[in-house]
């Protein structure tokens, strides 16, 4: 009896310690290699197509798409004035790529061909499609709507659906997956709950003590949002039963976007941070480690195989002492950043 409690105690141990050493496994991250690629243009959401192992870049007035096991060039989509976003629908086999001038630039897959251009409301942003309605939906941020449109759509006859108000300007959005999209309201600290298939606001739910928020991301299974907030500078964890805020992180300045990836959830920063948080046993939210990536790098997508994390920057030219607005990226320094775990 007395060996059997001793065999059980240190069964115990051993698991305790296993888990221990798994959780702290998950906040080992860091940049493993850096794909130095060049090309002109700036660079907004990076989107992965992990089955392919593809990256698609919006660089202001072209798309790059990139082996993202080599770093090398496969194809560049032209035909675009300021874009913003890619998503993907691979039943469709096709790309929506959101472009700021007022247009969804439509392309093949496999070719990676622009098949069409649709008109749509300017400022047209982020981008995302959403498997439970079929639909491609993008975000007007000076409009204030959110435009959804079918991927099956004629690329030169076709249009957008009648958009939906918002009642504030949209920076990103995410899906549950069950009907229901949250968008975020930078300029009203909101994110908006949109039912798609009423296709109306069922309601706006404060991001306090956050402030500005911009990157959205969600964890569908435990239903929580993910919002990366510039102004205070947070990361707000909140239900999506009912918008209570859970939990508000610190986190670097210039944060562009937010994933979440297994039981961790990253918030991409301008400053050179890449902030990981993750969740206790007993329910409480930390930052669990930051990661130092080069300045600039503010959006990213994650391989949820590899989760290895992409983030796109450049090299930046000093600015000047008391100068304000967006450093200039030098000529040809476009790269992408790869932070793996380990």
């Amino acid at each position: 009896m007395h060996s059997r409690n001793i065999s059980v105690g240190l069964l115990i141990a051993v698991v305790s310690f296993t888990l221990s050493a798994r959780v702290a496994a998950q906040s080992n991250w860091a940049v493993e290699k850096t794909f130095h690629i060049g090309g002109d243009g700036g660079m907004d959401y990076v989107t992965l197509d992990a089955k392919n192992h593809r990256l698609y870049v919006p660089r202001s007035t072209h798309t790059m798409v990139i082996d993202a096991d080599s770093g090398k060039t496969i194809a560049d989509i032209p035909g675009q004035k300021h874009n913003h976003g890619v998503a993907l629908v691979p039943e469709a086999g096709r790309g929506f790529i959101s472009d700021g001038s007022g247009a969804v630039v439509i392309f093949d897959l496999k070719t990676n061909a622009v098949l069409g251009t649709i008109a749509a409301q300017p400022d047209a942003d982020g981008v995302i499609f959403d498997k439970a309605s079929g639909l491609v939906l993008v975000v007007s941020g000076d409009n204030g709507v959110l435009m959804t449109l079918k991927p099956d759509v004629d690329p030169k006859t076709g249009s957008i659906d009648a958009p939906i108000d918002l009642g504030g300007k949209p920076e990103f959005l995410a899906s549950d997956g069950a009907g229901k999209v949250y968008i975020n309201l930078e300029d009203k600290n909101q994110v908006a709950v949109v039912d798609i298939k009423a296709r109306k606001v069922l309601a706006h739910w404060p991001v306090a003590p956050g402030g500005s928020p911009v990157g959205l991301s969600i964890d569908t299974a435990k239903r929580r949002l993910f919002i990366g907030c510039r102004n205070p500078q947070k990361l707000i964890v909140m239900s999506t039963d009912d918008g209570k805020v859970l939990a508000d992180l610190p986190i670097g300045a210039g944060v562009d976007a937010t994933k979440f990836d297994g039981h961790q959830a990253f918030a991409s920063c301008r400053d050179g941070k890449l902030n990981v948080a993750g969740e206790s046993a007993s329910g409480k939210f930390d930052i669990v480690q930051t990661v130092t990536t080069p300045a600039g790098a503010k959006t990213m997508d994650i391989d949820p195989e590899t989760h290895r994390v992409y983030l796109p920057t450049a090299e930046f030219e000093e600015q000047k002492p008391g100068a304000t607005g967006r450093p200039v990226a030098k000529p040809g320094t476009f790269m992408i950043v790869v932070v793996g775990r380990h």
